[in-house]
C-alpha cells in the first residue's frame, strides 16, 4: 500500500520537500500555541500576542500569495496534468483568510481576551484542513519534478519574500523541527543566512515568542 505523503509524517517525504513541509509544520505548531495561550491571555497580553500574530500572518500571507502568483502557475506551465488540482485549489485560501481576520480582530488591544479562544480554535481547524487538502493535491505533483528543478523553483519563491518575512523564516521553521529536516533546509541557505538564523534572528524570534508561550 502506498503511504500518503504528508508534512505530519516527514518520513514520507523526499528530502527536497522538507523546506515546503516545514512551513506547514510551523503553521500547525503556532496554531496549537495560540490555542493553548488563548485561555491565559489578559487584556495586557493582547498587544504582545497581537504583535506575534502579525508576524505569523505575514508569513502565511506571503506563503499563500507566492503559491497563487508563482508556484501554481509555474506547475501548470510545466505539468498540464496539474489543471484539475489547480482548479480545486483556486480560492482555497479564502476561508483561511477569514479565520485569520477573526484572530487579528480578537487580539486587538482593548478587546476582550475571551474572544481569542474561539477564534484561535476556528483558525486551527481551518488551517489543518486546508494544509491537508493542499498536500494531498500538490505533493504528488511536486514528485513529478526533478529534485534540482523543484529546488530551483523553491528558491524563486523565497526570493519573493519581503525582508520582514525573510528574516523571520530561518528560526521560525527550525523551531522544534526534527534535526534532520532542519539540516536539509539549512543546506539550501547561504552560509551567512544559516549563521544569522542560529544567532541574532533566533534571539529576536524567541523574544517575540514569549507573548504566547508565557502570555500576560
Amino acid at each position: 500500500m502506498t503511504t500518503t505523503m504528508s508534512s505530519e509524517r516527514l518520513g514520507t517525504l523526499p528530502d527536497h520537500f522538507h523546506g515546503f513541509a516545514l512551513m506547514h509544520v510551523a503553521m500547525r505548531r503556532d496554531a496549537a500555541r495560540l490555542t493553548a495561550a488563548a485561555p491565559r491571555l489578559t487584556p495586557a497580553g493582547l498587544g504582545p500576542a497581537g504583535e506575534w500574530w502579525r508576524r505569523l500572518r505575514d508569513v502565511i500571507d506571503w506563503h499563500h500569495h507566492s503559491e497563487d502568483d508563482l508556484l501554481w502557475p509555474e506547475l501548470l506551465r510545466r505539468l498540464p496534468e496539474f489543471t484539475d488540482g489547480a482548479r480545486e485549489l483556486a480560492g482555497d485560501h479564502t476561508a483561511l483568510d477569514r479565520a485569520m481576520d477573526a484572530v487579528g480582530a480578537a487580539l486587538r488591544p482593548g478587546g476582550d481576551p475571551a474572544a481569542v479562544a474561539p477564534a484561535a480554535a476556528a483558525f486551527a481547524r481551518v488551517l489543518h484542513d486546508h494544509l491537508a487538502d493542499e498536500e494531498r493535491i500538490v505533493f504528488p505533483v511536486f514528485a513529478r519534478l526533478a529534485p534540482r528543478d523543484y529546488l530551483a523553483l523553491e528558491q524563486r519563491l523565497v526570493r519573493t519574500a519581503p525582508l520582514r518575512v525573510l528574516t523571520h523564516l530561518p528560526p521560525w521553521m527550525a523551531d522544534g523541527a526534527p534535526r534532520r529536516s532542519v539540516a536539509l533546509v539549512a543546506a539550501t541557505m547561504p552560509p551567512p543566512v544559516r549563521l544569522l538564523g542560529r544567532t541574532a534572528l533566533r534571539r529576536r524570534y524567541e523574544a517575540g515568542l514569549r507573548a504566547v508561550t508565557d502570555p500576560a
